[in-house]
């Protein structure tokens, strides 16, 4: 083998960082050094062995949606959106998706925003106020699947990191 051929033929190690991981690549180091001919995108919770994953994604910033009721917002419907948007960035939120809810539809007034939640992974949703919601409160079976973050007032409804625990005797050291 010539020196040339030599070169060519030892391989080479490239590590490329991207949020939650490092890609490494081998090359023979025959391509330029700003080669960009390799493109990895993952989605959603499937592992790279292709095995079902859940919890495995680690996303660079925590999802989130807006919600609001079009009957509420009325004309101040797109200011309300900005101000969703806003407050998103501001908290250091990956905002996702919108979802508007008009009652002249008939369907149920969390049906979508639950299904969008689930379908993005969603961490929290942010909604201009409480008045958003039936009866002007925060639903508590909401709370369970998102964190809710409302902008006036703003306050954020977080969800509890372990279950209520159920109301039971205190236990006896003696075993009685």
């Amino acid at each position: 083998m010539t020196e040339p051929d030599q070169a060519e033929a030892t391989p080479r190690t490239r590590l490329f960082q991207f949020p939650g991981g490092v890609l490494e690549l081998q090359s023979t180091g025959d391509e330029a050094e700003d080669y960009s001919g390799f493109y990895l995108e993952i989605h959603g919770h499937i592992a790279l062995d292709g095995h079902e994953n859940q919890g495995a994604v680690m996303r660079w910033r925590p999802t989130c949606i807006g919600y609001q009721r079009a009957d509420v917002s009325g004309a101040a419907l797109l200011w309300d959106q900005s101000q969703i948007r806003k407050l998103a960035t501001r908290l250091g939120y990956d905002f996702a998706d919108m979802v508007v809810y008009d009652p002249k539809f008939g369907r149920p007034p969390l049906a979508r925003l639950r299904a969008q939640a689930t379908r993005l992974d969603a961490e929290a949703v942010i909604v201009p106020s409480p008045e958003h919601f039936a009866g002007g409160e925060i639903p508590g079976t909401l709370v369970q699947q998102l964190d809710v973050i409302t902008v006036t007032p703003e306050e954020t409804y977080a969800r509890r990191g372990m279950p209520p625990l159920r109301d039971l005797p205190p236990a006896r050291a003696d075993g009685a």
